[in-house]
């Protein structure tokens, strides 16, 4: 009888955390951390990002590189390598993100660096060198919003010349997208893709 009693209330205490621990870390925490990140976040449903009519063209955090129409003009800014970087032009299919898996002593990779860089300074009409490293490598998730300031720069005169605006406005909006380090300190100064083809008024949506 004693065996079964200290069984039964070893059962009860362990119940009684189960359903503890169930409550607590089922309901109550998430609860706590939903509530809390719709009053201190604003990224909190995904930092959409709007156009000119409040419509929904993407978000923040998500890489994409918008594609012209084969043989028109191209008056897009574009991003680094988005979607699966087994690719080395990749599509812009953030579904299809994925890590490359090539070393730095790749021969593959080296070939795909040199294919991207002969490209992009033919679309921007410079010389190889000055194509910037971020503009032919890709990010490991393969959805880098964000390239570097220089090769945001690199291609506004494309986008000032295809758009017709003036390459000064064309850098103001360029600036205008510009988050600096994080913590003042993190990581480099960083251009939005997205944003900036936004307010150059190039990507819009029909609101549903």
């Amino acid at each position: 009888m004693l065996v079964f009693r200290l069984f039964g209330r070893q059962f009860l205490v362990g119940l009684a955390v189960l359903i503890g621990l169930t409550v607590i870390l089922g309901a109550v925490y998430p609860a706590a951390v939903w509530g809390i990140s719709r009053v201190v976040s604003a990224k909190a449903e995904g930092s959409k990002v709007t156009d000119r009519n409040g419509c929904v063209v993407g978000s923040g955090l998500l890489g994409i590189d918008p594609k012209a129409p084969k043989g028109a003009p191209d008056p897009y800014l574009h991003a680094r390598v988005v979607g699966s970087a087994d690719d080395p032009f990749a599509t812009g299919d953030p579904s299809a993100s994925a890590a490359s898996q090539q070393g730095p002593n790749s021969e593959k990779l080296l070939g795909w660096i040199n294919a991207r860089r002969t490209a992009i300074a033919a679309r921007e009409g410079v010389s190889p060198e000055r194509v910037p490293a971020d503009a032919v490598t890709g990010p490991g998730s393969g959805l880098d919003p964000d390239i570097s300031i220089a090769y945001a720069r690199l291609q506004a005169p494309r986008i000032a010349r295809v758009t017709g605006m003036s390459l000064e406005r064309v850098r103001a909006i360029i600036d205008e997208h510009t988050s600096g380090r994080q913590l003042g300190f993190l990581g480099q100064p960083r251009v939005n893709v997205l944003k900036v083809n936004v307010g150059l008024g190039l990507v819009a949506a029909t609101c549903q």
